[in-house]
């Protein structure tokens, strides 16, 4: 199904996500030129020195109506402030296709829950340390944004 040629689950969404872990990790894999795959090459970079980036961003559709997927959180130093992203980091996928995501929002951006992807401020995209958990086999699609420092 997908091109990600290290992993066979049956769900092109995990394997794809599996292999930008791996990526994100300095392990280089890169078949194709779509655009996670070209994310992916712009991740690992082609010098020894790396390239400073650390993170792909990627946005997640649902199954069914193939809508973006918004996650929701807050920090525990600030339960009061709620807020969504519908960009996120990979951080870590289970062999049953369950990842633990981290919402990625411009530290700027005060529009806390934007309606759709269009409205979410993305210049520059931050780590959050809000990570949620889900299982990937809910999702249909996965659209890659160019990969960045997210971790400054």
């Amino acid at each position: 199904m997908g091109c990600g040629k290290d992993f066979d689950t049956g769900n092109c969404v995990c394997d794809i996500l599996k292999e930008i872990v791996e990526a994100q990790n300095d392990i280089v894999e890169n078949c194709c030129d779509s655009s996670c795959e070209q994310s992916i090459h712009d991740l690992l970079g082609d010098n020894d020195n790396g390239n400073g980036l650390d993170t792909v961003p990627v946005i997640l559709y649902c199954k069914g109506d193939c809508k973006p997927f918004k996650g929701f959180g807050a920090h525990p130093s600030d339960i009061g402030d709620v807020v969504g992203s519908f960009f996120f980091r990979v951080k870590k996928i289970t062999d049953d296709c369950c990842a633990v995501l981290e919402l990625l929002r411009d530290p700027e951006d005060e529009y806390a829950c934007p309606k759709d992807p269009c409205d979410q401020e993305t210049d520059p995209l931050c780590a959050t340390g809000i990570c949620i958990t889900a299982d990937l086999n809910c999702f249909c699609h996965v659209t890659c944004l160019p990969a960045i420092n997210a971790l400054n």
